[in-house]
């Protein structure tokens, strides 16, 4: 039965961890002491949901979770360190630490330790996230036990909400563009002055402009999508920001 930890403080531990190509000695102290964190444990990197859902999304919504009073989001893993640096530049999750937890010290104490001989994993980490206070684990989400590998509730916005029922959470924008392209590079300036982050599709030999046609019905780019609705080229674009402006206004 693992075991929930609210109110307990977060064991001392040293994650040997790789900087600039040289080894440095973290502590759970010098992560915890003193700060608002939420942390989440995951089973492996580069393994399926913890690589396509549960980084992804803290790596999003890490700028809400910082307006909402968090300093720092922390990925636990029993890894070795050369692995979580690697899996971190593979996910480009620059808003978040990965701590190479190797040899299992901190989640063994965390009494988190898990036995995934079956997969060939060995010794690993149950699913779960945590919200930590000045060392004092305010709130744990851990994953139900049962077979194979739940993900139901050490997601990011489960965290959100419970740190804020309220927070407003950010557009999913894509933009469909071309290189060289004026009206492209427009509504790539418009979401920038406003803040919002977007992905860029641009067009190539795998992306067309029978592409844009089929998911647009438009014939030129750039189109860009909000919250799985069409807003259209750069001059919808900016029609839509302003009207956005004047409802929040």
């Amino acid at each position: 039965m693992l075991e929930n930890r609210e109110g307990d403080r977060i064991p001392d531990a040293t994650f040997r961890s790789r900087e600039n190509n040289e080894w440095v000695n973290v502590t759970s102290a010098s992560i915890f002491n003193g700060k608002t964190v939420v942390a989440f444990s995951l089973p492996g990197a580069f393994t399926p949901t913890c690589s396509s859902s549960h980084v992804p999304r803290y790596n999003e919504l890490a700028p809400v979770f910082r307006k909402n009073g968090v300093e720092e989001i922390v990925c636990i893993s029993v890894n070795d360190a050369f692995t979580m640096n690697a899996w971190q530049q593979d996910q480009q999750a620059d808003r978040i630490r990965f701590l190479p937890d190797g040899n299992g010290e901190f989640t063994r104490k965390m009494g988190m330790l898990v036995d995934k001989s079956d997969l060939g994993f060995g010794m690993r980490s149950w699913r779960y996230s945590m919200l930590v206070r000045d060392r004092v684990i305010e709130k744990m989400f851990i994953e139900p036990e049962k077979e194979g590998d739940p993900f139901e509730i050490s997601d990011a916005d489960t965290m959100l909400r419970y740190l804020n029922p309220e927070a407003e959470l950010p557009d999913n924008v894509t933009l469909f563009a071309r290189n060289g392209c004026p009206h492209c590079a427009r509504a790539k300036r418009l979401l920038s002055e406003h803040g919002i982050e977007y992905e860029e599709i641009t067009l190539g030999k795998q992306i067309t402009m029978n592409s844009v046609q089929a998911v647009t019905g438009a014939q030129k780019v750039p189109q860009v999508f909000m919250n799985g609705r069409l807003i259209g080229g750069a001059d919808q674009l900016e029609s839509y920001l302003l009207q956005k402006e004047k409802s929040t206004g």
